[in-house]
């Protein structure tokens, strides 16, 4: 995606422990990483993990909800967020239940506001002809895709997970 010797500046909103900033940052020594999340335990967590990777030089972690975050302009945005129907909740699988933090998984009544306020953030916060990779439910989408257009982003690709579903799409702000 960047060439290896580019200065690349990374956003991960909703860091959580910081695992996919983390590998990013590991793979490409010139990529410089900001990951933010609403919960001080998460951040605490990256900080942590950021460390025992001898990553602290390389990263910085911020306890911010998305809509109050105005620090920097990216090249990459990255984003796992909540997307699960809200009333879907307590049909997750035991394994999801017993280790997920609610606050990650919660999307709402409709399972878009969380995505929403992200894609709306992402616009503001990314250079143009920036990439934006976003995490999105196995049937949002086309929803997904309809706000990322609306907020001036170009789809490259939809990615399906093992299963074969939709679950993550990349694009690029115009």
């Amino acid at each position: 995606m960047y060439p290896v010797d580019n200065k690349i500046r990374v956003l991960d909103i909703g860091v959580g422990s910081g695992c996919i900033l983390l590998s990013i940052l590991k793979e490409r020594k010139n990529f410089f990483g900001v990951g933010i999340d609403i919960s001080k335990k998460a951040i605490n967590v990256a900080s942590f993990n950021a460390k025992i990777h001898h990553l602290e030089n390389r990263t910085k972690f911020y306890k911010s909800d998305v809509d109050k975050f105005l620090i920097g302009k990216y090249d990459l945005i990255i984003s796992n967020p909540p997307y699960i129907k809200e009333q879907n909740l307590k049909y997750l699988e035991r394994n999801v239940v017993d280790y997920e933090p609610k606050l990650a998984l919660n999307g709402g009544q409709d399972g878009f506001s969380k995505i929403t306020k992200v894609i709306n953030r992402a616009s503001i916060l990314l250079k143009r002809n920036g990439k934006f990779v976003l995490e999105i439910g196995f049937d949002q989408k086309n929803r997904v895709i309809n706000i990322l257009k609306n907020n001036k982003f170009y789809i490259n690709k939809v990615l399906k997970d093992y299963a074969k579903n939709d679950r993550c799409i990349i694009s690029t702000k115009l």
